[in-house]
């Protein structure tokens, strides 16, 4: 550590609520899939804000479309009309199904803007008093009271008691459990197709079709969570459409407007109409900037084919670090993930956790997160290079050799 990191490091405790684990790092800026700290040291970003910056960071076309509307016209309210928000609506939809878009700040917001539309839409177009949303074990949906109590992590929930009713979780994977759990009061399932926070898990095709299924026989509507799987992360724009899912609603954050905060909710036409004027609203969602910045990120991700990208990269990668597994026997348990959404999870025995292991890569020069303890968590840029990643598996490998 250096003097400028320690100084920053101790202004932050002293002025900063204390809700972050930081990671011993203080960074000052960024360029396509690098960073840099305050000594000008360079990292590999193995992270990208937590498939934030899919783009990379700084991208040149995405910081011209934001000063641009920056100059022209930066917040007005969702009380007027505004051509970025529009074009971006119909360039999302345009991705998914017919539909429509409501536009928020979060991800959280975005889920807690999902699970109020699902129970007004029971009640006030299907006049059905249902109102439960169901989760699954491991899943992560946000940090609201109700996104918290949706989530199927107890380690959040820690404190925040008594959180609100109308919530019930299940078993992952267990399509019996949740038939059992389906009753004439359920509005609707909430789910991830692959659960980031919980592990970078994908879910078997047979088990969300199963669910789907489930839902179009009970009434119920289907929704996912795309908020770390979107944006092409996964080898399509949206990480339900590897499995031929059609649902009913979807959620949207993080890579959305490449670093600026903004989330989004996409919905069925039908489904849409459980929202009217007055009945669910924010302030600053869509606003112009974040929109113009948003829309630009769509224009390129389309122009530079970047779900064909991540697909082929992901396999790339993949195919690295089960080689770096072969040569490691019993260090890693196993290699998952769909598209540049990838975790490597270690075997639980190896000397000093996966804790140890994260933090020599770090040290290293490269960027990644730990998460359930033993998974490398890779959500790279999806402009990231073989190279890049062949240079990653080698560290990981010389890692790995040593403990």
């Amino acid at each position: 550590m250096s003097e400028k990191f320690d100084e920053l490091k101790d202004r932050t405790s002293k002025s900063v609520m204390n809700t972050y684990g930081r990671y011993p790092l203080a960074l000052a800026r960024g360029k396509g899939c690098l960073l840099y700290d305050l000594d000008g040291r360079e990292y590999l970003d193995l992270l990208a804000g937590i498939a934030v910056t899919n783009l990379g960071h700084c991208h040149p076309e995405v910081t011209q479309a934001m000063c641009a509307q920056a100059s022209e016209l930066v917040h007005v309210s969702n009380l007027f009309y505004q051509e970025p928000q529009v074009a971006l609506a119909e360039a999302l939809i345009a991705t998914w199904r017919p539909g429509r878009a409501f536009f928020c700040n979060s991800g959280a917001e975005a889920n807690e803007g999902a699970i109020k539309l699902a129970r007004r839409y029971m009640r006030k177009v299907k006049n059905q008093d249902r109102y439960e949303i169901i989760t699954l074990t491991g899943s992560f949906h946000g940090r609201t009271l109700a996104t918290l109590t949706a989530t199927g992590q107890d380690k959040v929930k820690e404190g925040f008691d008594p959180l609100p009713q109308g919530f019930a979780t299940v078993e992952a994977g267990n399509l019996e459990a949740m038939r059992a759990a389906v009753t004439d009061k359920t509005a609707a399932v909430l789910l991830e197709a692959v659960q980031g926070e919980g592990g970078v898990k994908p879910f078997p095709a047979d088990y969300l079709k199963g669910v789907q299924a489930l839902c179009r026989e009970k009434g119920v509507l289907f929704m996912v969570d795309e908020i770390q799987t979107g944006m092409c992360r996964t080898g399509k724009w949206w990480a339900h459409q590897n499995y031929g899912l059609e649902p009913d609603v979807i959620t949207i954050a993080k890579g959305l407007a490449n670093g600026l905060p903004m989330g989004a909710v996409l919905a069925t036409e039908e489904v849409a109409g459980g929202f009217e004027p007055g009945s669910h609203a924010t302030t600053f969602g869509g606003g112009p900037v974040v929109a113009a910045a948003a829309c630009r990120v769509l224009e390129i991700m389309n122009r530079d084919r970047m779900p064909e990208r991540a697909a082929r990269m992901g396999d790339f990668a993949k195919a690295l670090f089960e080689d770096v597994s072969a040569d490691n026997p019993g260090k890693i348990a196993q290699v998952r993930g769909l598209g540049l959404m990838i975790g490597i999870d270690l075997a639980s025995d190896i000397p000093g956790g996966g804790q140890k292991v994260w933090e020599e890569l770090v040290k290293r020069g490269f960027i990644l997160n730990l998460t359930q303890g033993t998974v490398l968590r890779l959500l790279p840029p999806l402009t990231i290079e073989q190279e890049d990643l062949r240079r990653f598996a080698q560290a990981l490998g010389d890692v790995l050799s040593e403990q």
